[in-house]
């Protein structure tokens, strides 16, 4: 799938037509060629179904820009991978940006409002996602199939390109779940321009996602048995352990048993094992990686983008960062931690951060905190040097190459939106609230391995764990990899006064905010012109 992505706008010349303000939510993508030529061949359905993939690391039918899928934003903003990891990270401890974009401030002073352009961008990308998805489906029918004369071995092939399909638009819906809540809802079912959307809540919506995922585990590859970048039994089992880890935030239901089952799935295919050094994760040769369950793949040649891992690693380089380090031609300076001199205020002191030795735990394998000419103390939110900048994400291989592209503008590494490591940390803590199906020993030895490889060693393994550790843990691991603001919610501290950072609400250090901020906005314009639709309290 690396190499497809670029192929599809040129053979397609695919011009998706989304309103402003999704009037359609429903729409049937418009294509340059009708649908009797388009779906002519097998061939032709790979080709689709790999721009629905390409919807999560490119922004249009030209890169890096110049026919975007959605407007209303910036296109190097609009990628689904960049607005996803803004609204996931940015109004929480681990991340705070410098710059006054539109909508930017507002993100991590968590004062957003329902015209705020990085969550309409999120919704917008959720549901043309949704439309493409429901498009590719409704033209994968055992009908359709049988009037194009398609044989029975090619029916087979189509069948499980429709349930990746399926298990894609599972994925946004669960996105769509997380982050708004209470959305739109439309199937293969709903005729483009029959009706407007009616709106599911999230006790439904959470049933339609479950369903959906076990409806397609058995008709997707075993783990590691599709083409790199695309969905496996895996990846379904991913998003299963995450939707049962959250059951509570999302229905009020203990579904811990049931992330253990998925987890383990996961753990005992035996078709993953730890990347044995952290730091290679996110570097441009990612792909080699055993670790990695669902990548979203990024290269720097064929899918060229302002979004995606070309966001995180330019971003955050700023200061006295070199920029060849980074495999990249230069910094945007935008991107760092919050850290302070409080006792364990910010996300730094999960590092062991302090006034005197602000990098932290250096023997710490994980930890590419940045401390070089760089401020502990943030008092200026748009001064790149006040706050401890993160190197994790490079355009460097593991063998210290730079990636493809010679300008140094796009990035080869891929992100990694599902890995075992998550897996291992999961368990851990469904164990720990009581799930049923796994062992606490077993879950600290999950645990003791994430730390023998960040230390090098079993000095720093643990004897015991609990929620507050596993939350720790977590942010050592998994930090700027967009899981942030899911987990705070989940432990009652995103908008709690218990639970503080620097410039959290807006204040220098940090306040409790409204609990309504827990979730997005559906977009203001669907609002007005959908009267199915109810906003979300607070808004």
């Amino acid at each position: 799938m690396k190499k497809t992505f670029l192929p599809v706008g040129l053979l397609l010349s695919v011009s998706i037509l989304l309103s402003s303000c999704l009037k359609d939510l429903d729409r049937q993508p418009f294509y340059g060629l009708n649908s009797a030529t388009l779906y002519d061949t097998v061939k032709n359905y790979l080709h689709v179904l790999a721009k629905i993939y390409a919807g999560f690391a490119t922004t249009g039918n030209q890169g890096p820009a110049g026919q975007p899928d959605i407007s209303g934003i910036d296109e190097g903003f609009s990628n689904y991978i960049r607005v996803y990891w803004n609204l996931q990270e940015l109004p929480t401890d681990e991340a705070i940006c410098a710059w006054n974009d539109p909508g930017i401030p507002e993100l991590h002073n968590m004062s957003w409002s329902a015209e705020n352009s990085f969550t309409k961008a999120m919704y917008y990308r959720i549901f043309f996602t949704i439309a493409l998805c429901n498009e590719f489906i409704r033209e994968c029918s055992e009908e359709k199939l049988s009037q194009r004369g398609f044989s029975e071995a090619d029916k087979e092939l189509i069948r499980g390109y429709q349930a990746e399909a399926r298990f894609i638009r599972a994925l946004v819906y669960y996105h769509a779940l997380d982050l708004f809540g209470n959305v739109p809802f439309v199937t293969e079912a709903d005729l483009p321009g029959s009706s407007l959307p009616r709106q599911i809540f999230r006790p439904e919506l959470f049933e339609y996602v479950e369903s959906e995922l076990k409806a397609v585990e058995n008709l997707l590859p075993p783990p590691r048995q599709n083409e790199y970048g695309r969905a496996d039994q895996a990846a379904v089992w991913m998003t299963l352990a995450k939707l049962y880890l959250n059951a509570e935030v999302y229905v009020n239901q203990n579904r811990y048993t049931d992330c253990i089952t998925y987890c383990k799935k996961v753990i005992e295919s035996g078709a993953y094992s730890l990347e044995p050094v952290y730091g290679n994760l996110f570097r441009a040769d990612n792909h080699k990686s055993n670790e990695i369950i669902f990548p979203i793949a990024f290269d720097g040649l064929y899918t060229q983008t302002y979004g995606g891992t070309t966001f995180l690693t330019h971003a955050p380089v700023g200061g006295t960062m070199n920029p060849a380090d980074f495999g990249i031609n230069g910094g945007w300076a935008g991107y760092r931690t919050t850290s302070d001199t409080l006792p364990n205020f910010g996300f730094a002191a999960l590092f062991g951060s302090t006034k005197n030795n602000p990098r932290g735990d250096t023997l710490d394998g994980r930890n590419f905190l940045y401390d070089k000419g760089q401020n502990l103390v943030i008092n200026s939110v748009s001064n790149f040097k006040d706050g401890l900048g993160i190197t994790k994400w490079r355009n460097i291989t593991s063998d210290g190459q730079p990636g493809k592209d010679a300008t140094g503008n796009f990035v080869d590494t891929d992100y990694p939106l599902y890995r075992l490591a998550d897996a291992y940390l999961m368990y851990a803590e469904a164990v720990l609230r009581g799930g049923s199906g796994g062992d606490m020993g077993t879950a600290i030895n999950y645990i003791n391995q994430l730390r023998e490889r960040a230390y090098g060693n079993s000095n720093h393994n643990v004897s015991s764990i609990d929620l507050d550790f596993i939350l720790n843990e977590r942010g050592r691991e998994l930090y700027w990899e967009a899981t942030r603001r899911t987990d705070l919610i989940r432990y009652n501290r995103f908008t709690e006064g218990t639970y503080l950072w620097p410039w959290k609400g807006g204040v220098k250090n940090g306040t409790a905010v409204s609990e309504h901020l827990k979730l997005f906005p559906l977009a203001a314009p669907d609002i007005i012109a959908n009267p199915n639709l109810k906003q979300n309290p607070g808004y």
